[in-house]
């Protein structure tokens, strides 16, 4: 196990791959394909970092712009790393990157009150469902949202608000 203090990020790139992939299969019942990952390190506006403690890849996100607003559209930590802090570094290093104030959006299935807590520690909070969001299993997923949507011109009507 990892000393949370010994957790650091970096730029996440193409050679961090494998590692990803594997640490994606061990933490998600639909997790992303290789190429997933492929297409978005290519893309532009993608905020994509790499948790490691020592010479071992602790975890990963994914962040990528989209209109006005990001989108945290992965994260994930390697079992051996879980509760240690290192998606909490993850998501303060996103963050700090994309600057204060900026919006951020993300889903989050609804039964994942340990993922749920973490958000709401960053000052995330639900402002919708999206209704058999999971393909695998038909689960819902919680909108949330760091920030108004409205600033970032998403009306909040449009996103099934409740």
């Amino acid at each position: 196990m990892a000393d949370p203090a010994s957790v650091s990020t970096r730029p996440l790139d193409m050679s961090d791959l494998a590692e990803v992939f594997a640490i994606e299969r061990r933490s998600f019942r639909a997790p992303w394909s290789p190429a997933m990952f492929q297409v978005e390190l290519a893309r532009d506006g993608v905020v994509a970092l790499a948790a490691e403690s020592g010479d071992r890849l602790a975890g990963y996100s994914i962040l990528s712009r989209q209109a006005d607003a990001w989108h945290l559209m992965n994260i994930a930590t390697a079992p051996a790393f879980r509760r240690l802090g290192v998606a909490s570094a993850l998501i303060t290093a996103s963050l700090a990157e994309l600057g204060p104030g900026t919006p951020v959006t993300l889903e989050v299935r609804a039964s994942n009150e340990a993922a749920i807590a973490l958000y709401r520690q960053f000052g995330f909070r639900k402002i919708g469902t999206r209704a058999a969001y999971y393909p695998d299993d038909g689960e819902d997923a919680l909108l949330m949202w760091k920030g108004d949507p409205r600033d970032a011109g998403v009306p909040v009507e449009a996103l099934g608000a409740v």
